[in-house]
């Protein structure tokens, strides 16, 4: 029988079509069991389980390049871990298999288990440090926002190319004390604010959906976090600009090592994201972007996104599993 010689490209749209929804539906279903428990780490760990034991089943040759620490942290899903079978394109992977741990364990809205995969160096090699964002949806001018101005310049210029005034847009941001005086100005200015206790990742991409009534996200949040919207924003488009803060000897040395050689560089969205992109989540807990994991007698119905950025697609999946004690099992 004749061997059939697949191309990387289509082996990347069969692992966006079927298998990278397979990665973050079994990591939201094992951890969605522990919703409510008050166990974040268990939850967490549940979830990397799961991720890694699908990521390993893919005909990919993977490097993990944002994950959840470095090499002695395992056994999360650590940067520079190699996942896959090796049976296909070199690519670069981020995931955060539980996104909003706090959020899965008081079982609170918006938990998510998110993942990215690109082509092989295209994806940025952040560390686990935290970082200045701001993003918006698609359909503005290129330049509207920009990260260096001031959280009220940037939502009279989005609110001037809207064509709407500064009270009708809505920013959001983590709720976190070192957010406060950037809210005050926002309300100062009469627009809205949006908190959030954790969840960035969603945050960044509910600014894409005008149905969320979500115009802007503005704030500091975590690096591999803001890897991963900058790789959904890729897909659905948008803007989106950072900075890493690099503020000990520590992690500067770090940074270098990972060939970051300006600590003080301003990230665009093709900066952190290049090349064919994948994004994919699926909902743990019900929020404003996917429903939570619901567990029935005979069946576990999941909710996912999974997009490409080279085509644009953005595609909703609505899965029943029926095989419980499999699906269970992994």
């Amino acid at each position: 029988m004749a061997s059939i010689t697949v191309q990387p490209e289509l082996l990347l749209e069969r692992v966006l079509t079927l298998e990278i929804v397979r990665v973050t539906e079994r990591a939201a279903v094992s951890s969605a069991r522990l919703r409510g428990r008050g166990q974040e780490k268990a939850a967490d760990q549940a979830a990397v389980d799961a991720m890694r034991r699908e990521l390993n089943k893919l005909p990919i040759d993977g490097t993990v390049v944002i994950g959840e620490g470095e090499i002695d942290e395992a056994p999360m899903l650590f940067i520079g871990e190699k996942v896959g079978n090796k049976a296909g394109p070199k690519v670069d992977i981020a995931v955060d298999p539980l996104e909003g741990t706090t959020l899965c364990a008081k079982n609170m809205p918006g938990a998510i288990a998110t993942i990215a995969m690109a082509e092989a160096g295209t994806l940025l090699h952040a560390p686990d440090c935290y970082m200045d964002k701001i993003a918006i949806g698609p359909g503005y001018p290129k330049g509207t926002i920009d990260l260096d101005a001031p959280a009220e310049e940037n939502i009279i210029r989005l609110a001037k190319a809207k064509g709407v005034k500064p009270s009708e847009i809505t920013a959001i941001l983590l709720d976190r004390p070192r957010h406060a005086d950037k809210i005050a100005a926002i309300r100062k200015l009469g627009a809205a604010v949006s908190l959030i206790t954790d969840g960035d990742v969603a945050g960044v991409i509910l600014c894409a959906d005008p149905k969320t009534g979500i115009d802007i996200y503005l704030g500091s949040g975590g690096a591999p976090e803001g890897v991963l919207a900058a790789a959904a924003l890729r897909c659905i488009g948008g803007q989106m600009q950072t900075r890493l803060i690099i503020d000990t000897e520590a992690l500067r040395e770090r940074t270098l090592k990972m060939g970051i050689k300006d600590a003080k560089k301003k990230y665009e969205i093709e900066d952190m994201a290049k090349g064919d992109c994948l994004f994919a989540a699926t909902g743990v807990t019900s929020g404003a972007m996917l429903a939570g994991v619901k567990f029935g007698k005979d069946v576990i119905k999941t909710e996912t996104v999974v997009m490409r950025s080279a085509t644009g697609t953005v595609r909703w999946v609505r899965a029943d599993h029926r095989q419980f004690n499999k699906f269970h099992l992994g």
